[in-house]
């Protein structure tokens, strides 16, 4: 895989690993065909497996890395992440407060400040993924993009893990759009529709920080940590609180865990 990848440009390289993540998000919303309803416990689990492979992607693949192409600079290698990994966060924060979304275990008539109509929650629950996912658009076009100035097929490597990653994790965030979609009574083929949609937005923002970073390179240690801060930003306030809302807390801990050990293996040794 890595020699097929070293063909190409990183612009290229990011859209064709968000073309793949973008495609687990489809194959997760696909469930919809076979069934109306997925298990509460089967999504709280599959929720909380997402947030730990985000959690570790974020150190592993972008934090540490950023730190590590620091080393020379004049105030600190902390510099870069802590202030990039805060913007990141604050920016998220931000965009939460201008567009308005639900989590995807939020029943209709607990949605406060918004009609409770099926059409206004469908529309505020793709929103809601789609935010999610444009950290991790950015991430990997931040990864791939790095590979301009001087990157290793170690961290091509590193880059097709994180990619990797983020499209197992895509694969239950595809379900918790269609899923409920088709619980509220919509047609199987729009539940798919919107479940997808959500992760459309990957391949655009993968080529934005690819492109940013391949022509910005000072900006690369700083960009690696906002993608970080921004991932990290989403597992807290979205991720975690909508995997423990139905009371299987434990369940979607452990599977948080198992997450994150996956993807530490993962980026260890393969990056």
């Amino acid at each position: 895989m890595i020699e097929f990848f070293q063909n190409f440009d990183p612009v290229t390289q990011a859209l064709i690993a968000t073309l793949f993540t973008w495609g687990m998000t489809a194959l997760g919303a696909s469930i919809v065909f076979a069934t109306k309803s997925l298990n509460q416990r089967l999504l709280d689990s599959m929720l909380g497996f997402a947030g730990g492979v985000m959690i570790a992607a974020s150190y592993w693949s972008l934090l540490a890395p950023s730190i590590e192409m620091a080393d020379d600079h004049a105030i600190g290698s902390w510099f870069p992440a802590a202030s990039g990994f805060l913007l990141g966060g604050i920016f998220l924060w931000g965009i939460d407060k201008i567009l308005p979304h639900l989590h995807p275990n939020t029943p209709i008539g607990q949605a406060e400040g918004y009609y409770p109509n099926q059409r206004k929650r469908s529309t505020l629950l793709v929103l809601a993924i789609t935010l999610h996912n444009i950290p991790e658009g950015l991430a990997v076009g931040i990864a791939f993009g790095a590979l301009a100035n001087g990157g290793t097929e170690a961290s091509l490597a590193g880059a097709l893990t994180l990619a990797l990653g983020i499209g197992i994790q895509n694969f239950p965030e595809g379900a918790a759009v269609s899923m409920p979609l088709r619980g509220e009574g919509m047609s199987r083929r729009e539940s798919f529709f919107y479940g997808q949609f959500s992760g459309m937005v990957e391949p655009i923002a993968a080529m934005i920080g690819a492109l940013a970073v391949t022509f910005i390179e000072p900006i690369l240690p700083y960009a690696l940590s906002f993608a970080a801060g921004a991932m990290i930003f989403v597992v807290a306030e979205e991720v975690i609180p909508s995997s423990q809302e139905k009371g299987n807390k434990d369940l979607a801990s452990m599977s948080l865990m198992v997450g994150f050990a996956l993807m530490m293996v993962l980026d260890v040794a393969l990056g």
